[in-house]
């Protein structure tokens, strides 16, 4: 039993301790000296923050950790495993902290420094923060800009109003042409997705009365010190207000928001969850390995070198072109590779803009309808957010799997784009002003075709009755999910329709070449 424990500790939990803590200290340090202190390149905060310390340790997971915990007894049941489970608590224990660290590092990094006026700024080494004796606030000029997002558990709407305002040494400097240095402040709120289309413009109408009243009365040079606006969506959002002004000049400007807590306690007790988190992680993970028994054979083999890893073979023969199952992987990639661009673009990561979607591509019935027609085939590899992306592709991967096989490579493609075209003209006969991007159209084609195939029993009666039930509950569940709001339905329903149109008049032939 002891010697047991000791293997347990030597491949599962020593290894865990180095790369949680290696992770996130070597990242953590890169973040600080690359981006922060010799500022070699700009990325958006959100990748560096979030998108790489949520995605980065998927790899040794995956391709360390995961065949090493087979030398665990993990299986609860004759058909099902604690894998998964143990997996997941493995990468939180790893991303959570370094997700903590980049918070406190954005927080903690940058000196306070104190100047009369705003105008010396330049004059000095650039810093995060600034405390500054005497200013003024032109209130009269104001640059504003309105965005609405989508998401949240109820898949919310959220509608943010970003102002800015230009800051002079004193009140007399208004009278010059050009204006270097903005106060930035965001409102926002938030409304159910599900209302009416006018109700929505109502709230909308009473945000901006709101917003307005709490402008009006709020005084604005109220606060201790100024934090300059880095590269994020939120810093995006009063650049684009910056552009609305027209009074001043507003090349190379800077923006600001104002902080009204100590600078001492602007990090908050981020430091304390840094820590406990990682302790947090460390305990319950090694307990969760202690608790299982050995798979002795499974060790002997680890120890030995001689096992082999099959399920990451067969899962990544998924991702490869094959004959029979060509066309599928290739359409994930290029999904997946336009993702990644617009995220190193620094659109985003978890989601991008209704407007960066527009500019590459989205489906919108005012630009479409007036001769940019491309645009029902583009917005089909577009996606809005990484789940979105993934969700889509793990569904395509499925339906592909069968479909393609039976289809060929010439047959699949054609469908695939036509349904895909077909859902988006049902997209903007149904929605007058709405972008739509996304695959899940051409995706539901090929439902309603895999479905029309299953009723026609172009498949062997098993096959057709063990996937039936799960393919009419898939198709149900997304369009019942749909009705939620925030998810192109439309596009949806005109896919699948024109799927299994395509699959009735084809399922005679098909079945015919498969006998």
């Amino acid at each position: 039993m002891n010697k047991n424990i000791t293997q347990k500790i030597n491949i599962l939990f020593i290894p865990f301790l180095i790369i949680s803590i290696g992770f996130c200290a070597i990242y953590t340090f890169l973040n600080w000296l690359l981006l922060i202190k010799l500022q070699l390149f700009s990325v958006k905060e959100i990748i560096v923050e979030f998108g790489i310390p949520i995605v980065l340790p998927l790899i040794p997971i995956l391709f360390f950790f995961r065949p090493r915990l087979k030398i665990l007894r993990l299986k609860k049941s004759q058909r099902g495993t604690y894998n998964d489970f143990y997996l997941f608590i493995l990468w939180f224990a790893i991303a959570g902290p370094t997700l903590i660290a980049q918070d406190y590092l954005k927080n903690s990094t940058g000196k306070l420094s104190q100047i009369d006026y705003v105008s010396q700024i330049s004059k000095q080494e650039q810093t995060k923060y600034y405390k500054i004796k005497r200013l003024y606030l032109d209130k009269s000029t104001v640059g504003t800009h309105t965005s609405f997002e989508a998401g949240g558990r109820n898949n919310d709407l959220y509608m943010n109003l970003f102002v800015v305002i230009p800051i002079f040494d004193k009140k007399n400097d208004t009278t010059n042409s050009n204006c270097k240095y903005w106060l930035g402040i965001k409102y926002g709120d938030r409304i159910n997705n599900r209302l009416e289309e006018r109700e929505k413009q109502n709230r909308y109408e009473q945000f901006l009365k709101v917003s307005q009243h709490e402008f009006d009365r709020k005084d604005l040079s109220d606060f201790i010190y100024l934090e300059r606006v880095g590269n994020s969506d939120i810093g995006d959002g009063y650049k684009e207000a910056l552009k609305k002004i027209t009074k001043f000049k507003t090349e190379g400007s800077v923006i600001f928001i104002s902080n009204n807590k100590p600078f001492e306690k602007r990090d908050g007790d981020t430091v304390y969850w840094l820590i406990g988190t990682l302790l947090i992680g460390t305990i319950v993970w090694l307990i969760m390995i202690l608790i299982p028994k050995c798979n002795e054979t499974e060790l002997r083999q680890f120890k030995n070198g001689t096992r082999k890893d099959k399920d990451l073979k067969e899962f990544l023969d998924f991702l490869k072109p094959r004959e029979g199952y060509f066309i599928t992987p290739i359409l994930i990639y290029i999904n997946t590779l336009i993702y990644l661009i617009m995220v190193i673009a620094g659109l985003g990561f978890i989601s991008f803009k209704g407007q960066d979607l527009l500019n590459w591509g989205g489906n919108f019935r005012p630009f479409t309808s007036n001769g940019q027609w491309w645009r029902l085939l583009t917005n089909i590899f577009l996606h809005g957010g990484f789940m979105h992306l993934l969700s889509n592709m793990f569904g395509l991967l499925f339906v592909g799997l069968f479909i393609e096989p039976i289809l060929g490579r010439t047959k699949y493609l054609v469908i695939y784009l036509a349904t895909g075209i077909l859902a988006s003209c049902a997209s903007i006969w149904w929605y007058e002003a709405t972008v739509s991007v996304g695959a899940s159209g051409a995706i539901f084609g090929l439902y309603g075709l895999f479905l029309a195939l299953l009723l026609t029993k172009v498949f062997p009666p098993d096959f057709s009755k063990a996937f039936l039930t799960t393919t009419v509950i898939f198709i149900g569940y997304n369009l019942i999910m749909g009705l939620a709001g925030g998810i192109d339905n439309s596009a949806h329903i005109g896919g699948l329709l024109s799927g299994f149109i395509v699959g009735i008049i084809s399922s005679k032939s098909l079945k015919d070449n498969l006998e």
